[in-house]
């Protein structure tokens, strides 16, 4: 079968149309074909070109809570005033994000607030298990490190609020330890003396190369019969026997779509459901030092300077800070060169920049920090995007999530959380 779009606008059909070829469509179209179902999937790029190519690497299982919590209102006035700062709100971009900051604003009350929190963590729980069992069923388990990861603080009066994390995430049930400054300094012996402690985080780890999974999952995709067709998705319809997707190569045809382009998937779901969601981005940079080795023997995080290094092996990578600026706007590259400077004085001694490469990417966000994971419109509109910056730790538990959605598992169906609090219907 060819799925490829044809002059005249018509192509064979799909079973299922996977629109995004990042790690989450990739994730859910392998376990999708593996049911037998005949994949094709649609992206504008290359497989992994957009967010997924540069994350920070770091499966993020520790991260539970939400992306802003109400200490957000106090910096609001640096976000719209500091172009360096670590959360950054472009003024002209202010008036098309106003209406997703109030819906943000509202979630941060107690109530939703929690249910945020218990939606991650449900995910998070179940990340580390259902990469291990991807990565072993692809043969590549060498692309990923369990080896922890570590938050550190450098000044003394940060030592409060560090513990009042570490009590909070225990009360959670993310394992988590404090280390003092000898436990860093043995483990982590290139970091500088000047820190302080840290919280250690023993079920998490690292990809030691975010590309090379790409990598790794199209080569699976296509032993399971996936076909790739590198197109733009301009419109689609529900039809009686599926969905009809038009692209600029033509048209395809499916019984079912699956919507993964991350920040990019609003309009096309508003097309086929009717429904507008609350969909915007978080712009993420990264600096990449390839002649960083053997620096950090797992991922690090700085508590006051706000940003993540990780070792992989193409060097070392430093990423973070958000921005709110739209799909639009051009990258601000000297955001992806501040986090160098943020580097200076947490190591001994100087990083080296030489052939450092700065990039920018687009974090799909909600305004309530969770996916939407759902079957809709009669079940031939399948969603599955909207996870901020932990897409990478999620993608494989959402792809199973995706596949029990259709083939439900009774082994696997009972390890995974209730689908509930992703429903689009929430919005």
């Amino acid at each position: 079968m060819s799925t490829t779009p044809s002059t005249d606008g018509t192509s064979a059909p799909a079973d299922i149309a996977v629109i995004g070829a990042g790690i989450v469509g990739l994730t859910c179209a392998l376990a999708l074909a593996r049911q037998g179902r005949r994949v094709t999937v649609i992206d504008r790029q290359e497989p992994g070109m957009g967010a997924s190519y540069g994350n920070a690497g770091h499966l993020a299982t520790e991260q539970v809570f939400p992306i802003a919590d109400l200490s957000i209102l106090k910096r609001l006035p640096a976000m719209l005033l500091d172009p360096m700062g670590p959360l950054r709100l472009d003024w002209k971009y202010l008036p098309q994000a106003l209406p997703w900051f109030v819906r943000l604003l509202l979630n941060l009350r107690p109530a939703p607030f929690q249910r945020s929190v218990a939606g991650i963590r449900a995910l998070n729980e179940g990340s580390l298990a259902a990469w291990q069992r991807l990565l072993h069923s692809i043969g590549r388990n060498d692309l990923f490190k369990l080896d922890g990861s570590l938050l550190v603080f450098e000044r003394s009066e940060s030592r409060q609020a560090l513990e009042a994390l570490q009590a909070r995430m225990a009360q959670q049930q993310v394992p988590v330890a404090f280390w003092d400054a000898q436990a860093i300094r043995q483990a982590a012996p290139q970091l500088s003396e000047h820190l302080q402690g840290g919280l250690f985080f023993p079920a998490t780890g690292h990809f030691i190369d975010p590309y090379q999974v790409i990598l790794a999952l199209v080569e699976a995709c296509k032993n399971s019969g996936v076909q790739f067709v590198q197109a733009q998705v301009n419109d689609g319809r529900l039809v009686a026997d599926g969905v009809s997707l038009i692209t600029d190569r033509g048209g395809v045809s499916a019984g079912q779509v699956l919507i993964a382009c991350g920040a990019h998937s609003a309009t096309l779901t508003a097309r086929l459901t009717g429904k507008q969601v609350p969909l915007d981005t978080e712009r993420g940079y990264h600096l990449m030092l390839p002649e960083e080795h053997e620096r950090l023997p797992f991922a690090v995080t700085s508590l006051e300077r706000r940003f993540i290094m990780t070792p992989m092996a193409g060097g070392l990578r430093l990423a973070g800070t958000v921005e709110f600026a739209g799909l639009e706007a051009a990258p601000s590259m000297q955001r992806a060169w501040q986090l160098q400077r943020l580097s200076e004085g947490l190591f001994k001694d100087a990083l080296d920049v030489g052939g450092a490469s700065p990039w920018m990417g687009f974090r799909p966000s909600l305004p309530d920090s969770l996916p939407i994971i759902d079957r809709v419109c009669d079940g031939r509109v399948l969603l599955a995007f909207g996870h901020q910056h932990l897409g990478l730790t999620q993608a494989a538990v959402t792809a199973e999530l995706v596949a029990n959605m259709l083939t439900p598992s009774p082994t696997l169906a009972s390890t995974l959380p209730s689908l509930t609090p992703y429903r689009m219907s929430r919005f």
